[in-house]
């Protein structure tokens, strides 16, 4: 009994670190949200310009999904991990060292494709855990990603208020050492799966072919890709909006706003725990989509109501990561042997969406201010109801 509960304690810790570095590599990806004001003045360039650099980060981290993802079912993850671990320090210093903004979209999107390592932790995570266990250990790991999708936001504005952009990068750049370190020396050396081996052409191929093989990967991509659009179209929307005249925040205060997301990071817990009781992660995902709307209905009060805005935030967050969790519980339950390839495939989907939703949000505001950005916003959330009604 003692010898049950120590290893439970000792799975807990491991789960906890695991979620740690998911949340530092994650904040990689959020740094540049609340900094586009800061990055259009130092480049004397439009907001439809500079959104380039969030799209980038974002593309990036589909690429590294789908390109290096698919590798964990292959080869020793831990090797996986570390490399990409190692790489993202240099490569995040690259972008504080940024002349212009064809640089800093590179090395944007460098980091967005060495940030891919969260998607090798969580087939980790979900390989090690009890079957019983399973959705609370990816629900914890989800809510570290979470936290560090805040905390990127957070520390992002509160840097460049009393700095400059560029020396958010280098916080960035230490965190990311010093999430290689603890990497080093945590993760479980493990040899490389048996059926190792296959060419990388092929692996990439059969890696596109699961999505014809499985229903529920099909429905949980294409909902992904949907919802996280919407929440990308919030948040890069939300920063010029914060910025105007109507609000006249600094970049301090804009950050901050993502501590309202909180509640995204106790619905992934939540989520996870729902899942393991089988009350159906098709059900959660369907609740989960409606806060998603409803989150817009809030929001679109929100060029002249600050208490739209915030219940807006809390319920987009809310309901995109209990419906990320659903899809993830979905796909995690398919078969061992394919559960990375099926989790980059399904993870390319989701960043994908969230691409183009921060392009067209930075469009949108260009274009028509606000109202534009809720619109683009909602249309994605009712696409994504349609598709998992369709499915």
């Amino acid at each position: 009994m003692e010898h049950r509960a120590t290893q439970r304690d000792a799975d807990a810790r491991f789960t906890v670190l695991m979620a740690a570095a998911c949340g530092v590599s994650v904040a990689n990806l959020y740094y540049a949200q609340p900094l586009l004001q800061q990055f259009a003045g130092t480049f004397h360039v439009t907001i439809a310009r500079i959104g380039i650099v969030p799209s980038a980060v974002q593309i990036g981290y589909a690429a590294g999904l789908i390109l290096i993802g698919p590798l964990g079912d292959r080869h020793a993850r831990h090797r996986i991990i570390l490399w990409l671990s190692a790489l993202l320090v240099p490569v995040t210093l690259s972008a504080a060292l940024a002349p212009s903004v064809a640089w800093l979209a590179t090395a944007a999107f460098a980091i967005g494709v060495l940030s891919s390592i969260a998607q090798q932790i969580i087939p980790l995570v979900a390989h090690l855990a009890r079957p019983e266990e399973r959705g609370r250990s990816i629900g914890t790991v989800m809510s570290g990603l979470m936290i560090g999708i805040l905390g990127g936001r957070v520390l992002a504005g509160a840097v460049a208020q009393w700095s400059s952009w560029r020396v958010v990068f280098d916080v960035g750049a230490a965190l990311n050492a010093a999430m290689f370190a603890m990497l080093w020396r945590e993760l479980p050396r493990q040899p490389a799966p048996a059926h190792a081996g296959q060419r990388y052409l092929a692996l990439i191929t059969s890696t596109f072919a699961q999505f014809g093989k499985f229903p529920e990967l099909r429905t949980a991509a294409l909902t992904g890709a949907l919802f996280f659009g919407s929440f990308s179209v919030f948040w890069v929307g939300l920063t010029p909006l914060l910025q105007s005249t109507d609000y006249d925040y600094g970049p301090a205060v804009v950050g901050s706003f993502g501590l309202l997301g909180i509640a995204g990071a106790s619905a992934a817990a939540l989520s996870g725990r729902w899942s393991d009781r089988a009350r159906g992660p098709g059900r959660i995902r369907g609740a989960a989509l409606l806060v998603v709307l409803a989150s817009w209905g809030a929001a679109s009060f929100g060029e002249h109501s600050l208490w739209g805005l915030v219940v807006g935030i809390v319920a987009v967050d809310a309901g995109c990561q209990a419906a990320h969790i659903a899809n993830q519980a979905s796909i995690h339950a398919l078969p061992s042997e394919v559960r990375n390839r099926v989790n980059a495939l399904y993870m390319t989907y989701y960043f994908g969406g969230g691409a183009l939703g921060s392009l067209l949000a930075s469009h949108a505001w260009s274009l028509g201010g606000w109202p534009a950005v809720v619109s683009v916003g909602a249309g994605f959330a009712v696409l994504s109801l349609v598709v998992h009604a369709l499915g």
